[in-house]
């Protein structure tokens, strides 16, 4: 088969089918790429080599009662910003954590045990002495997630092709509220072995749990579609071509905020979208390709959303963890 991408473009298009589908087969990914899958196998190798893509298992800690989700935001001394974020990154709760320029100087998402820890947040110096201001948002619906973020590098026929199986969004809506959902030992030890490699053979995770292999297949499928598993392709933004990421944070009034985040969800360049509580009522991740971008984006994408009052950005400059993960920077930086 004759491969008539660029290595950059290669690269860009096997993550974007990734992040489409993170446990695709290698033969579906080469397939709709038009290439062959040693050429995937060799530039997935190269990519994972270099830090720059990797796909992991995430429980959904909402759906198995392992906790909340809180959205905070800090202020700092100036100068401080990035020594902060690093004491952020390296708290065990914090699943998220980027240096902002704005209204912020840091932003994190972090998970508590419940909405009465959130004292430690506020009054027990999260972030270190250089914290100046402190403001928590709890998250109480997502609706967009960069779960499911389509980066647009593949066509529509491909993109439906490795989207066939995903779940629903807003992924919230497929699973009704109702109690946690219950993980046994068996559960655990593999969600635990596919947050290291969410593309660990069934062979593989069954020598790691001590269950058989066609076990192995049977709880993987039933923690997905109880919705306690998803699985997270990590990539940089850059990766895909996008070279503004930013975070906006939207007053809105509550008789049009779902409609305003259903709007805002729908958009290609929302990576994610929550609702939350606080003085924001929608918080969103948004990457865009180019810095011109974002005078149209605020003009024609937030300035037409029905009953916001008050929008604010805050540019991304260091993005450190995502998904509980190091980020390349981050990674680069310990080394």
């Amino acid at each position: 088969m004759t491969e008539t991408f660029q290595s950059d473009e290669l690269d860009a298009r096997i993550a974007g089918a990734l992040q489409l589908d993170g446990r695709a087969s290698w033969s579906l990914v080469a397939r709709q790429l038009g290439v062959s899958e040693s050429a995937v196998l060799r530039r997935v190798a190269a990519l994972h080599a270099a830090g720059r893509l990797r796909v992991i298992g995430v429980v959904d800690v909402l759906r198995c009662g392992f906790g909340v989700p809180v959205l905070v935001r800090l202020r700092c001394r100036p100068g401080t910003a990035n020594a902060v974020a690093d004491v952020v990154a390296a708290r065990p709760e914090t699943r998220y954590v980027t240096v902002l320029t704005g209204g912020a100087d840091c932003a994190a998402e972090i998970v508590v045990p419940g909405y009465a820890d959130l004292a430690h947040v506020v009054d027990g110096g999260f972030g270190g002495p250089d914290v100046t201001a402190v403001e928590s948002a709890a998250v109480i619906r997502t609706f967009a997630s960069n779960h499911d973020w389509d980066p647009g590098v593949l066509d529509g026929e491909a993109a439906a092709a490795l989207r066939a199986g995903a779940p629903p969004r807003p992924f919230e809506e497929g699973h009704p509220d109702g109690p946690p959902e219950h993980l046994d030992a068996t559960d655990l030890a593999v969600v635990a072995a596919l947050g290291e490699d969410g593309r660990m053979s069934y062979t593989e995770i069954a020598n790691r749990t001590g269950v058989s292999e066609s076990t192995a297949r049977r709880r993987v499928d039933s923690l997905v579609r109880r919705g306690c598993l998803r699985f997270r392709t990590l990539a940089e933004p850059e990766l895909f071509g996008f070279g503004v990421e930013f975070m906006a944070w939207l007053s809105v009034r509550p008789g049009d905020l779902d409609e305003a985040a259903r709007t805002l969800a729908a958009d290609p360049a929302t990576r994610y979208l929550s609702a939350t509580t606080g003085t924001f009522g929608l918080v969103a991740q948004v990457a865009l390709r180019r810095h011109g971008d974002l005078y149209r984006y605020l003009t024609e994408v937030i300035g037409t959303l029905p009953g916001v009052d008050r929008a604010e950005t805050t540019l991304q400059l260091r993005t450190l963890k995502r998904a509980w993960a190091p980020t390349p920077v981050a990674r680069m930086e310990e080394a």
